[in-house]
């Protein structure tokens, strides 16, 4: 074995052990909320979404399907983003009480794992259809911004039924052009930073509205989905890219975020 193939399967198992970090992360999210410790466990689940938006891209590139074949990268991503996503996420929302009642708590977690097991769950121009179960994010809106227990009850019912509209939403790490791929990771590099400082330092931050002002990106992310995605009605196996923006992909076998 040549020291390439050497080299290429050590970056593969290293990529899976950085995917599979999140679980680690995971749970001790879920430790923190049990010890009533939310900005800790709120600091967890950010720093598990940048594991979950770095690792697809890093699979990519050192080509893991090539190099441990094995190991199925898609299905470990999902069973990690399952627990990231949706169960820590749950929990969260029981433990900072943002909930009216936790049987709602039934909603998400039934519609995504659903959502997470639906073979069009992404579509094959590249988007996520339905709500892409971000629920770590509205977890923590929903924390940082103190709504009543009735209006948050509201968005996550809403939210599930999202799960099963139709609708495209932009997958942020393959999206195109690159120009704008590029500005959504931008972007979202800016978003981050403002919610770890809303979450670590939140008079702070409340003195300048951080935490709406950091709305804005969601917000842009929502209208580029209409805009760009839609309700789906193109039947599967007839979807192509819009004319002008598609790109070659060097390698499309690796796994991929949500």
């Amino acid at each position: 074995m040549s020291k390439r193939s050497d080299l290429g399967i050590a970056l593969s198992w290293s990529v899976h052990l950085f995917t599979a970090s999140g679980a680690v992360l995971g749970t001790f999210a879920l430790i923190a909320i049990a010890l009533n410790r939310l900005d800790a466990a709120a600091l967890i689940m950010l720093a598990s979404l940048l594991v979950d938006g770095l690792d697809g891209t890093l699979a990519r590139a050192v080509r893991v399907t090539e190099h441990t074949p094995q190991i199925d990268g898609r299905r470990l991503d999902d069973i990690i983003d399952y627990l990231n996503f949706v169960i820590v996420p749950a929990v969260f929302m029981w433990g900072a009480g943002s909930i009216s009642h936790p049987g709602w708590l039934a909603a998400p977690v039934l519609a995504s794992a659903y959502g997470f097991s639906h073979q069009d769950a992404k579509t094959e121009d590249d988007f996520f259809l339905g709500f892409p179960s971000y629920w770590n994010i509205l977890a923590i809106y929903l924390y940082l911004l103190g709504l009543e227990p009735l209006a948050s009850t509201l968005w996550v019912v809403g939210l599930s039924i999202a799960v099963f509209v139709p609708m495209k939403y932009l997958y942020p790490s393959k999206v195109r052009p690159k120009r704008l791929r590029f500005a959504l990771g931008l972007g979202a590099t800016v978003w981050a930073g403002a919610l770890i400082l809303c979450v670590a330092r939140p008079s702070a931050a409340g003195s300048f509205y951080l935490t709406e002002l950091s709305l804005s990106y969601p917000a842009w992310y929502m209208w580029l989905s209409l805009t760009r995605g839609g309700i789906r009605r193109t039947p599967r196996g007839q979807e192509t890219k819009a004319a002008g923006e598609a790109e070659p992909e060097t390698d499309k076998s690796a796994p991929s975020t949500p």
